[in-house]
């Protein structure tokens, strides 16, 4: 979608061509296109020919292996990666990592760090823990295979060339499912740790209100 994008300027939305792939899609929407997705692909549809695909496009969310969703599971899975970035962003101050305090990062610019832009592709999160080591956070809403280690790894070591200045640099990949291909892939790679995250819905019934009481004559 991305390489896309930049081949094709004029028909683009008018954001960065190098954001993520839900924000692009939704740039799409926005500006009547329409967009199905396929077990493997996600087509993007010009608007006015909703039968036609101009544009097969891979999307690493929804090929299938072993970092898959299986449908059952669906009910207690962020529907959409952003979703699960959104809340932890939100919650980053009520979170610890190695009995450390995390907060946002917030550049020279004012940029904070939610979809943070490196010259390698944007940082999920990008945060700061009480000792001002980096730690970056690097979301998959279902199920992740040992791939993610070396998406994470580009990361670091762009925060360590650019950012870092010596500081130590960390890694949190936080996932529904970790695979156990990528438990044992972490082994060899420090400073990187895994999280598996819940989500817990409930019902909870409101009943009618009680009837007015009537006055006594």
């Amino acid at each position: 979608m991305k390489e896309w994008c930049r081949q094709n300027p004029n028909e683009a939305p008018p954001i960065d061509p190098n954001t993520n792939s839900q924000q692009l899609r939704r740039a799409f929407t926005r500006m009547g296109w329409v967009t199905e997705e396929t077990e493997t692909q996600v087509l993007v549809l010009h608007p006015g020919t909703p039968k036609t695909a101009i544009q097969a496009i891979e999307d690493e969310d929804l090929t299938l292996g072993d970092e898959d969703t299986p449908d059952s599971d669906r009910e207690t899975v962020f529907e959409l990666e952003w979703q699960l970035r959104d809340f932890i962003s939100h919650n980053i101050e009520s979170l610890r990592l190695e009995d450390k305090s995390l907060r946002l990062y917030v550049d020279p610019l004012g940029r904070e760090g939610v979809e943070y832009p490196t010259d390698v592709g944007p940082i999920d999160i990008l945060a700061l823990d009480s000792d001002n080591a980096f730690v970056i956070f690097e979301l998959k809403r279902g199920r992740v295979a040992d791939r993610a280690i070396g998406q994470i790894s580009r990361y670091m070591g762009w925060i360590k060339k650019n950012l870092a200045h010596g500081k130590m640099v960390k890694g949190v990949i936080v996932a529904k499912s970790i695979s156990s291909n990528l438990r044992h892939a972490i082994v060899a790679v420090p400073n990187v740790s895994l999280f598996e995250y819940e989500v817990a819905f409930s019902l909870n019934q409101i009943f009618e209100a009680d009837e007015p009481m009537s006055d006594e004559i």
